[in-house]
């Protein structure tokens, strides 16, 4: 190498550079010493030493980046996906990009949310309460798809919210608001059904809703859960599920949590499904719009009781999305590294880039389906 004039060797990588005078600076060594140990000459050791504080892509002296560093166009992935669903906390983000195949902590999904961009283009867990008469009964727990079915009413207003009072108060009829009624499967959380009325609907309406949602799931419930709404609390209800063999377990009542996993549902069937609509007057109309909800929401929104599973996978057994491979931005990142959880292999080679597909379901700006093209 001696023989070699000084600009004919091979150049040291800005990384090596910085390496180097990491290694001059533990030693001791001084630039005759360093240029001697590293065969290069004293006026290049005194030219990284002057530019060791220059910063951007094209610096002379650059840090090594870190293997687990994410590529920019992960934040812009994160950005855009916020943008185009605002409603998506950091939670929901990184367990919905875990389903498309990407893997982030959620608090990496925060971190790049509040990063600036660069330029140029580019909650507690609910749990199944006792839904019984009284503190003497037994709990009652899912322990496989339609064992056990919560069933619920709710109101929705169309015209804003009512109050109690006169002359204000509104009559909780259409049209004014919409009457509810959502079955929920307890062990995969998945919507079964539901159905809307004008009025709150008669118990001959709620059993002719059951009839039809058990016709459709080809299964009958072993415990139905609900509350002591006169539509349930009757001799009439009562008897239509005794005659098919449902065992019905009622609310505590003042018991916060007894039927919380449908009305953790229903807020969530109000808050994302559908205040963020103007609401239609026409009862097929709405119930399209109820029933789109329902569908992304068993098919595409990841659960954290599950794992991040959505309720349909559960339901039928299917393997998670957020358990086949995943993308592996980082091209530096070894295969066999653990990454944000639920841990899964790598697909093909790290350093994939990716674009973000983004459809939505039924046409509605408000039911994002997310996943992920890799592009060269």
């Amino acid at each position: 190498m001696d023989q070699i004039p000084a600009h004919r060797r091979p150049h040291y990588p800005p990384t090596d550079r910085m390496a180097i005078l990491e290694l001059k600076a533990a030693r001791g060594w001084n630039q005759i010493q360093t240029a001697k140990a590293m065969l290069v000459t004293t006026a290049t050791v005194a030219a990284w030493t002057r530019r060791v504080d220059e910063q951007g892509p094209e610096a002379l002296v650059q840090l090594p980046e870190p293997v687990n560093r994410f590529p920019a166009f992960v934040g812009y992935v994160v950005r855009r996906l916020k943008t185009l669903c605002p409603s998506l906390g950091t939670v929901a983000m990184a367990k919905t990009l875990a389903r498309a195949g990407l893997h982030l902590g959620a608090t990496t999904a925060g971190r790049m949310l509040k990063e600036r961009p660069p330029d140029g283009p580019m909650p507690e867990t609910p749990t199944l309460a006792s839904a019984h008469e009284n503190d003497a009964e037994p709990v009652v727990t899912a322990k496989y798809p339609n064992h056990v079915w919560p069933v619920d009413l709710t109101a929705v207003p169309i015209v804003g919210f009512w109050v109690p009072w006169l002359p204000f108060a509104l009559p909780q009829v259409w049209p004014f608001c919409w009457w509810v009624a959502v079955i929920i499967d307890h062990f995969s959380r998945r919507a079964m059904g539901a159905a809307v009325f004008k009025r709150p609907p008669t118990s001959q309406r709620i059993t002719a809703f059951l009839r039809r949602t058990i016709r459709k799931a080809h299964a009958t419930p072993k415990y139905l859960i609900c509350d002591k709404a006169p539509q349930f609390w009757c001799d009439r209800f009562m008897a239509w599920c005794k005659g098919r063999g449902i065992h019905i377990r009622f609310g505590a009542v003042g018991r916060h949590g007894s039927i919380a996993v449908i009305e953790r549902f229903i807020r969530s069937l109000k808050q994302e499904g559908l205040r963020k609509l103007l609401l239609s007057l026409c009862q097929r109309t709405f119930c399209q719009q109820v029933q789109s909800y329902a569908a992304w929401y068993n098919t595409h929104r990841p659960h954290t009781f599950l794992n991040g599973a959505t309720p349909d996978e559960r339901y039928f057994g299917r393997r998670p999305a957020n358990r086949a491979p995943r993308f592996e931005p980082p091209a530096r990142w070894p295969r066999g590294s653990p990454c944000a959880t639920p841990q899964t292999l790598v697909k093909g080679w790290p350093g994939a880039r990716l674009e973000l597909v983004l459809t939505f379901e039924g046409g509605q700006k408000h039911l994002p389906v997310v996943a992920l093209r890799r592009v060269a």
